[in-house]
């Protein structure tokens, strides 16, 4: 019995590596595809920014332009 008790466990031993191994790469994975989508993220929020930036300073000015034609027109 002991005889084939060792290589069943040497089996069992290997396949657990080779389990884990693929858990190890599988993690390893998501764990990139999780930093690469925290980075659109952030990268997306910076461009939000920008963009609302542009509007505000777009708004500002149309309401210079206006404030000018008002005084011009007096």
């Amino acid at each position: 019995m002991t005889r084939y008790l060792a290589p069943i466990a040497a089996l069992v031993l290997a396949l657990a590596q080779l389990a884990g191994c693929g858990v190890a790469e599988t993690a390893g994975t998501a764990a990139a595809v999780a930093e690469a989508e925290a980075q659109n993220a952030k990268a997306a929020k910076e461009a939000q920014a920008k963009i609302e930036r542009q509007l505000q300073e777009a708004q500002e000015k149309a309401a210079e332009q206006r404030k000018a034609i008002d005084e011009a027109a007096q």
